[in-house]
């Protein structure tokens, strides 16, 4: 497809709170996999360039880390991203997870819906300092009540922040070709930023890292925090086409080198394995991928893997 007559281009930022649904929204638009999605919050560490095409114009989609109170070096590096990502983009959309925002205010609400109801008051206070308009997607809608939506929608657009509202679901796809849609309208007229059947600006390396990350999260999330980082070391192409990967699983403590390798090492293959298996079908060639864990205290505070990601070390 050559690029139309009067072509549009430009950035449309997801902003939101923690597990808020905003990788799996990029995905969906995209209609490929650009970003991580397990159930741990704040897996996404640098913002992702999704690549959506709708009609006559291109979507070029930044989702950006959750935005909450930072308390470490890394934290602070990851909202600093976020807002970045804000400032630049010529559309804002702030992803609202409504049924934890409602459940919130319940007696019955768990504290993990609490912070994240938090979370989005921070960020509606800091819209409101910036003279900022947005367009606010209320995100995991299924099953819910619709004048209990309405209810929410209303009151957050009397914060006055929102230009409009769309009710969506980003895992089932409801309501976001209405979004993509006006996504598409707000882009400025230009030229194409990227070839038509691109879908992500991603070195391969980080979304490599980023791959197998994934994988170590959905395989040990219960007994792993948060204290875990791949880096990928060597990415060679060899002569008969396939491809050499290794990387590096960097963890904090002694500790929890074993949970990541697991009895014999099953854990780690499983890691390996689901990890080569994405990365074969993503270069669409065969991949040689080498995993090794290495306990480092420091490993947050390596310039280099900041630098990977593309986050800013001296926040």
């Amino acid at each position: 497809m050559t690029e139309p007559t009067n072509p549009r281009a430009g950035f449309a930022a997801i902003i939101g709170a923690p597990n808020a649904g905003k990788s799996t929204l990029v995905n969906r638009l995209t209609g490929s996999k650009v970003s991580i999605v397990t159930q741990k919050v704040q897996t996404t560490r640098f913002p992702v360039r999704g690549i959506a095409m709708e009609g006559e114009s291109q979507i070029v989609l930044v989702d950006t880390p959750g935005i909450f109170t930072p308390r470490r070096r890394l934290d602070r590096a990851m909202v600093a991203s976020a807002w970045g990502g804000a400032q630049d983009a010529d559309v804002v959309v702030h992803l609202i997870d409504a049924a934890s925002h409602i459940a919130s205010a319940g007696k019955e609400g768990e504290a993990a819906d609490r912070r994240s109801a938090e979370d989005t008051e921070t960020i509606i206070a800091n819209l409101k300092a910036s003279n900022t308009q947005v367009i606010l997607a209320l995100n995991k809608i299924d099953g819910m009540r619709r004048d209990t939506l309405l209810a929410l929608s209303h009151a957050l657009f009397e914060t006055g922040v929102y230009s409009e509202v769309y009710m969506i679901s980003a895992l089932s796809g409801d309501g976001v070709d209405d979004l993509k849609q006006r996504l598409a309208l707000s882009m400025p007229e230009g030229h194409w930023l990227y070839p038509e059947d691109q879908s992500a600006d991603v070195p391969i390396r980080v979304l490599a890292a980023e791959i197998t990350r994934e994988k170590v999260y959905l395989r040990v999330h219960e007994e792993l925090p948060y204290s875990a980082a791949v880096e990928t070391t060597a990415f060679d192409e060899k002569a008969d086409g396939s491809a050499r990967i290794e990387q590096t699983i960097y963890v904090e403590r002694e500790s929890q080198r074993p949970i990541v390798l697991g009895k014999g090492g099953q854990t780690l293959k499983w890691i390996g394995q689901k990890s080569r298996e994405e990365l074969t079908e993503l270069l669409d060639r065969p991949v040689h991928l080498f995993l090794t864990v290495k306990v480092d205290p420091k490993w947050q505070d390596s310039r280099a893997l900041y630098a990977q990601f593309g986050l800013d070390f001296d926040v």
